[in-house]
Order: structure tokens, then sequence, then C-alpha cells
């Protein structure tokens, strides 16, 4: 190979352009794992929905907003003990710190869907849209699981 090959290849991949043989990397910056909700009773009770939230960004990932067309509204909550009460409330935006994972799970962290337009059923799949502060929506297909699931293992 000529010096000024080897050269601009080294140039080209010193600068991120990938050359001849390189590896694509297809994973991306954020991702969602094993998303899913509990189906619901009827439609006066709210649901809820979980997954684990990836960031493989060198930067933290914040979550600021959820919504899905299956529910007037969607806010990630928490699950808090007071005494002997158990009660949820708002958790308000969500950092993912760089290069970790944040798990919405029963009992924890979780998105609550409130005033459902429709029942959500045992098999079923609806949207959700998680918005980060970045500007970047990831729109999400979540399975409905039974009502008393405890994940997608069961």
């Amino acid at each position: 190979m000529k010096r000024s090959h080897i050269a601009l290849a080294f140039g080209l991949t010193l600068f991120g352009v990938p050359c001849a043989g390189a590896v694509a990397q297809d994973k991306p910056a954020i991702a969602i794992e094993r998303p899913w909700a509990r189906a619901s009773i009827g439609t006066t009770r709210p649901s809820a929905a979980y997954m684990t939230i990836v960031n493989r960004r060198s930067k933290p990932a914040r979550l600021t907003h959820v919504e899905s067309p299956v529910a007037r509204r969607a806010e990630v909550h928490r699950t808090v003990k007071r005494g002997d009460i158990m009660s949820m409330e708002p958790a308000g935006p969500i950092e993912v710190p760089p290069g970790k994972r944040v798990t919405l799970a029963p009992g924890s962290l979780h998105i609550m869907l409130m005033g459902l337009k429709r029942p959500l059923g045992k098999g079923g799949v609806f949207r959700l849209t998680l918005r980060f502060a970045n500007g970047r929506a990831i729109e999400v297909r979540v399975p409905i699981l039974g009502p008393g699931a405890r994940g997608p293992s069961e």
C-alpha cells in the first residue's frame, strides 16, 4: 500500500470517517429495554408502564416528558413510604447518568397512565413516547401483560 493511501486511511479514521473494514456502531445512544405494562381494570383506574432506560452516551440523558395516545396524561411517578402508608407521587424529570441504566419497576419509579381512553387488555400493545431534554423523542411499543404481572419474564 502506498504511503499516501496509508496516510489517507489514518486521517479518515482519526476524524471519525470509517474506512474499509471498519465496524459500524448500530447501537442507539439511548435504548429502551424490556418495556411492559399491566392490563387495566377498565378505564376508571390508572395503569402503569415499566422499562429500563439505558444511556450509552458520555453525558447524562434527562427524561422530561412522557405521552401516549391511550391516556390523557402520562407521568413518571415514584412510590414512597411515609410511616405505614405507601403512595405515589410525580417524580419530575429522570436523569440517566452516562453509561448507566435506570429501571422503572413496580414499587419504584414507573410511568403512570391516567385517564385511560380505552382499556389496556392483556396481549395488546400500545405506543409510549419518551421525550428527553435534548429534544430527542423515542417511541416505544409496550406489550400489555396480565393485571397481576410482575414483569415480562412471566
